[in-house]
């Protein structure tokens, strides 16, 4: 009999988790900014500068400066930026000041995060979309929304330049 409750009990809490990364999923992105979406589509959004990605991506960066994001329920946000490839959104990272509602808002919306000790930083992920990460700094905590999507596309198009240089031999 004992051999069967395990089985269950997993199976049960990872369904239970799968459904909160379903709902990380549904949401993609933070508010109404989703990820893979044009970033005129966000209202406030200024450009900041362009800038090399992972040394090898030509990516913009945009702070979003819109009275509709500079709080989650009662806490305040800081800054809201903005990382395009393209003109598509692939990261959005949040910064507020250190509050433990925001993390515990997270984990009702999204179910426990995974721990990561060698970067010091908590995350879901739903699988081939986006991942979320929170982790705290001094004074800060920052919330990192990446697109896989995107991301993808990005290595995609170096694969194709690399390519039409070999072609050109």
């Amino acid at each position: 009999m004992k051999r069967f409750i395990l089985p269950i009990f997993l199976l049960i809490s990872s369904f239970a988790s799968s459904q909160d990364v379903n709902e990380l999923a549904r949401r993609n992105g933070f508010k109404d900014i989703k990820l893979g979406s044009p970033v005129d589509s966000v209202k406030g959004a200024v450009f900041e500068k362009d800038f090399i990605e992972l040394k090898e991506f030509e990516a913009k960066l945009y702070e979003v400066k819109n009275e509709a994001y500079k709080k989650i329920g009662d806490a305040d946000v800081k800054s809201v930026e903005l990382k395009t490839y393209k003109g598509l959104i692939y990261e959005i990272i949040v910064t507020t000041p250190k509050d433990p509602r925001i993390m515990r808002g997270l984990e009702k919306s999204y179910g426990k995060a995974a721990y990561n000790l060698r970067s010091e930083n908590y995350a879901w992920r739903a699988p081939e979309q986006l991942s979320l990460v929170y982790k705290g700094h001094h004074k800060d905590v920052k919330l990192t929304y990446k697109s896989f999507p995107v991301i993808k596309m990005m290595y995609a198009d170096k694969k194709k330049k690399v390519e039409e240089i070999a072609d050109d031999f």
